[in-house]
């Protein structure tokens, strides 16, 4: 009885090894197990990374559709209700700071405003971060707070109001609380109805 005799292809042994590199980026033991560490931060990365693009051009849309009401010293700025996100990931502090550079540049807002009020956003959205832990009700405090001191110093200085600076705090406040506070817990309440399917198990956690 004859034996056949099998040839093994090199190109196809190369194709097999480069698969099994490629699988061991990834995944143990070439691709027998879980995924691996190195794999597992990777897609960390890029779902933070999606999630901060996202909140920064909702921020944005939002703010350039509500331009007029968005801007001044009177505003209502709808949003500022996306303060309440850093409650959930802290991919919406570098969201929403960017959201609002965009935003005020897109809307051709002076310099001082672009600078101080990403600033102003950038102080808020790390504070609702840090605080959440202590109440979810309370994230949209920060906000409030870093916009109320400092956006009445970018009217003043950048656009020229002549009202007082304490009462611009109080109206800048005021705006701010309505948009960060009423429809920032509303829209908290609805989102964390679908927590885990939009921001993952590990929501709000100390992972970045």
């Amino acid at each position: 009885m004859s034996r056949r005799r099998f040839v093994t292809c090199p190109i196809a042994l190369h194709i097999s090894a480069g698969r099994e590199r490629f699988l061991s980026g990834f995944l143990p033991d070439g691709g027998k197990g879980g995924i691996s560490e190195e794999g597992r931060m990777k897609q960390e990365r890029t779902k933070f990374l999606a999630q901060a693009a996202l909140i920064a051009a909702i921020y944005t849309v939002l703010t350039l559709i509500f331009q007029p009401i968005s801007f001044g010293a009177v505003q209502f700025r709808v949003s500022e209700a996306l303060c309440i996100l850093p409650y959930f990931s802290f991919a919406a502090v570098p969201g929403l700071s960017v959201g609002c550079l965009l935003a005020n540049a897109l809307a051709g807002a002076p310099l001082p405003d672009i600078v101080f009020g990403t600033l102003a956003t950038l102080i808020g959205a790390v504070g609702s971060w840090q605080i959440r832990k202590l109440s979810r009700f309370l994230v949209w405090l920060p906000p409030v707070l870093s916009n109320a001191l400092i956006i009445p110093f970018v009217l003043r200085y950048a656009y020229g109001a002549k009202e007082l600076i304490p009462w611009m705090m109080l109206i800048v406040g005021a705006g701010e609380l309505l948009a960060a506070a009423l429809l920032g817990n509303l829209l908290l309440l609805i989102l964390e109805q679908q927590r885990e399917f939009i921001f993952g198990r590990e929501y709000g956690s100390d992972q970045l």
